[in-house]
């Protein structure tokens, strides 16, 4: 099972924290490859830690879907089914576009401001096809937004549902287009103008019209 070396360790985590983040990142972006035989002692010495947090993480891990562990046999990761994104971004779109119309009468002026420039950020890094690094920020553009709701239900379901969204981007289930830059605008248009039905609805369409671009 090969395993970088070269990681950054976290600090300030606790060592089941720092395993999880890190297990997760490798799954997402395939470092560790669908179908895959984790072993426990070789993610603990690669993660300079003990047996019991990486057990740990990974009971974790498989509650969100990413490994599937048969008892005294083995803990896998998960294969990527690219049909699932069909079911994946329907819950998000509805949670995301909830957080624009709860923002709404919340945001300020500095927070509009924020919005405006990581969509610029965002539109930068589209036009330079520099696709992760996109989606990166377009995640940053939305996670200001489900922050200004406080509402912790919602920014944790929304982090479990990004982190598979990520990972069917790396295994090209996932197309950021021009058209979102152009629906940013108008989501901070429409927050700015207190409009909130119309704010929830593009963002939803935001989301959805990904599926337009899908292709099994």
């Amino acid at each position: 099972m090969p395993i970088p070396t070269n990681h950054s360790k976290p600090v300030r985590q606790s060592a089941k924290e720092n395993a999880f983040n890190q297990i997760q990142e490798w799954i997402i972006d395939g470092t560790l490859s669908p179908g895959e035989k984790l072993n426990d002692t070789e993610l603990a010495n690669a993660l300079g830690s003990s047996r019991t947090p990486i057990r740990e993480s990974l009971q974790l891990l498989e509650v969100q879907g990413f490994v599937k562990m048969y008892p005294g046999k083995s803990t896998e990761v998960t294969e990527i089914e690219r049909e699932a994104i069909k079911d994946l971004l329907p819950p998000l779109a509805a949670l995301q576009s909830l957080s624009a119309e709860l923002a709404i009468g919340q945001i300020t002026e500095e927070q509009l401001k924020q919005l405006e420039d990581i969509n610029e950020h965002f539109a930068k890094l589209i036009h330079s096809n520099n696709a992760y690094a996109a989606l990166k920020v377009d995640e940053e553009f939305h996670q200001v937004i489900i922050e200004i709701t406080k509402n912790t239900y919602i920014k944790n379901m929304v982090k479990s549902l990004q982190a598979h969204v990520r990972r069917h981007f790396f295994h090209n289930s996932i197309i950021l287009t021009e058209r979102s830059i152009e629906e940013h605008k108008a989501i901070i248009t429409a927050m700015k103008n207190g409009e909130k039905d119309k704010a929830a609805a593009i963002m939803k369409d935001n989301w959805l019209g990904t599926l337009d671009d899908f292709q099994p």
